[in-house]
């Protein structure tokens, strides 16, 4: 939240000039010359007057701009959009992004080379502000490049300052550290002491998440004596400046600091825009007070600024809810505690979702480019995205598990919640079926999005890899489907799933009608640890063979059978009855297939054996 805000706040500083359409009002607005509307726009922009009225105004200047007006007047009306929908947030910030990047379209057709580095150093913040770190480091090295050429001392401190918000909020603490000291010179150089005070953000973060904790402090007295030698209108500056220095006081446990520059920070928010909108601060000043052990004080706090941010519909916070959930647990009052723990992971599940989303669509959309010298990029892209999906799953799961023993530990430690734990057990199991339920569609989703895609591709060997790739993400989704319609949600019962798998494999290649998949084997069930592995090895192995075994539309049969041994030890077993491999003769794909068996493998515990005879026969024994 903090960061996003100090983004937002730069944005707006750079003075601009009005003619008397300013004081118009709206309805004179509707024959004006489109410059009247312009200025009358940029004056209202952030000033939160005529709401309801503005986004029509602007729309309509826009429609007259687009049939008459130069390329740079149009820019300047998307940017104009593009900073009420920030300031405002009327809509989703997708909007503001939509006009930023008209806006830029528009300054490379008007080829203003100021206005197009401008213009790509304001799509960074925005590109930021979405969560698209990627793009917003591409669009600010463009705009360094362009302020270089132009010697543009000021906006090169501004680009410079703004990368160094960027690896902030990646968490590349040094890189941080090191552009905001490259910009600090150029920012007082050229006299633009609003940034040069919102540059020492990094700096107090920066080294307080380093443990340079005094020079964290020593930056927080420069940003405030900035402000108040040259700045002294920038009223939000100290208030951020004290919030930030509260942060690392924590870090450095020294609570009664902390809770001075909470207080001065909300103090003075409140003496200059009101008690309401400043409520969210609160959550900063409850915590100490939870850290303090004065409960009492801390809920009183919490309560004020997690209803502040609800009421704003800014319903992505975590750790409020759970310093709120700490609270009332150790006030005694059990059922409010699990309600905001509950809301907690249900918010950082949301967040998780999102990630695996964008990290999917970032993957599909680098196989659209279709370029050769991106090929072997794309490659390598899409198995380091899976590796990001996999340890995604695996901090849900981890989250999911530690859930389950914060419960635990909960209700056991305190004998009076005995009645709430009888109540919510199966509350918690229908919880945890939902969440598979929700990772199944999720992946589900995922699934469709990369079909959708490669319907698009020509290229064979790009449109088998993605094929590839939907059969990963439904062998991975059948398990979390048999997991939340089963009786059992800790296992798998295999030969069901193998069965699923082997129709939806079939079905992919359209073979159903020319291989028949057998699975010869007795009901076995295995921990989810052990299936997903087991899973993708058997959907590769199909793959292969569907591939490669049977050419020319010849028929065949492909057995699966699992078994476990007294000792517990596994074997798995697939054979076909195709044409077998050639010896001495190159694989054929890529072999990324082939590399997660041997790695899936690995990971079991496990050894392959390979023989050809009347077909292909892999057998492979996995060690309990």
């Amino acid at each position: 939240m903090k960061i996003i805000f100090e983004i937002v706040m730069v944005c707006f500083y750079s003075g601009l000039g009005f003619s008397q359409s300013k004081n118009l009002s709206a309805t004179d607005l509707k024959d004006q010359p489109i410059d009247s509307s312009l200025n009358w726009m940029r004056s209202h922009e952030t000033s939160g007057e005529h709401l309801e009225e503005f986004h029509p105004i602007a729309l309509n200047t826009l429609k007259r701009s687009l049939k008459s007006a130069p390329d740079s007047i149009t820019a300047q009306v998307h940017e104009s959009l593009a900073n009420w929908h920030s300031y405002n947030g009327v809509f989703s910030p997708d909007s503001v992004v939509y006009h930023a990047e008209k806006a830029l379209d528009y300054h490379i057709k008007a080829n203003d080379k100021k206005k197009i580095a401008d213009a790509y150093r304001s799509l960074s913040i925005d590109y930021l502000n979405t969560g698209e770190l990627e793009k917003a480091q591409e669009v600010l090295f463009k705009s360094i490049d362009l302020y270089e050429e132009l010697n543009d001392d000021a906006g090169l401190g501004s680009a410079y300052r703004t990368l160094g918000v960027k690896y902030r909020v990646t968490g590349d603490f040094e890189k941080s550290v090191t552009y905001t000291n490259q910009a600090i010179p150029l920012l007082e150089k050229t006299k633009n002491y609003s940034s040069l005070a919102i540059a020492q953000f990094n700096l107090i973060i920066g080294y307080g998440e380093l443990g340079e904790y005094e020079k964290a402090y020593a930056a927080t007295e420069e940003c405030l004596e900035i402000v108040r030698t040259k700045v002294p209108e920038e009223i939000f500056v100290p208030v951020r400046a004290y919030s930030h220095r509260g942060d690392v006081y924590i870090k450095a446990e020294d609570y009664e600091n902390a809770l001075k520059d909470y207080l001065k920070a909300w103090e003075l928010c409140v003496e200059h825009i009101g008690e309401e909108r400043c409520a969210t601060y609160r959550t900063e000043i409850g915590k100490i007070y939870l850290l303090q052990e004065e409960y009492e004080q801390a809920l009183d706090h919490l309560l004020a600024g997690v209803s502040a941010y609800e009421d704003k519909g800014q319903i992505g916070i975590v750790q409020p809810y759970l310093d709120l959930s700490e609270t009332y647990r150790q006030l005694d009052d059990f059922e409010n505690a699990l309600r905001y723990r509950e809301k907690a992971y249900a918010n950082s599940e949301k967040m998780l979702e999102d990630k695996i989303s964008s990290i999917e669509s970032e993957m599909a959309i680098k196989y659209e480019t279709g370029k050769k010298d991106e090929a072997l990029a794309s490659q390598a892209a899409l198995i380091e995205q899976k590796s990001k999906t996999q340890t995604l799953f695996i901090v849900i799961a981890s989250l999911l598990l530690l859930f389950l023993l914060s419960l635990l530990y909960f209700f056991y430690k305190n004998k009076k919640a005995t009645k709430i734990i009888r109540a919510k057990n199966a509350e918690k199991e229908l919880l945890l079926k939902e969440i598979h339920h929700r990772v199944k569609n999720n992946l589900e989703m995922v699934k469709s999005l990369i079909a959708l895609q490669s319907a698009q591709i020509e290229d064979p060997a790009t449109k088998d890899a993605m094929i590839a790739s939907q059969n990963r993400v439904q062998s991975m989704g059948i398990i979390h489907q048999k997991l939340y319609q089963g009786e059992n949600l800790g296992s798998i019962e295999m030969k069901d799933y193998f069965i699923n798998l082997s129709e939806g494999i079939l079905d992919s290649f359209n073979a159903a009608d020319k291989v028949k998949i057998e699975c010869a084997m007795d009901n076995l069930e295995l921990d989810v640890d052990t299936a997903v592995p087991i899973g993708l090895i058997v959907n590769e192995l199909l793959t292969n063979a569907l591939k490669y075994a049977f050419p020319e539309k010849q028929k065949g049969v492909i057995n699966i059978s699992l078994e476990k041994d007294s000792d517990q030890n596994l074997k798995l077993e697939i054979r076909d009855n195709g044409v077998g491999k050639t010896r001495g003769l190159a694989p054929i794909g890529t072999g990324f297939g082939s590399q997660l068996v041997k790695l899936l493998t690995q990971q079991l515990n496990g050894k392959m054996r390979e023989r050809v005879e009347d077909g292909t026969h892999i057998e492979f024994d996995f060690a309990r």
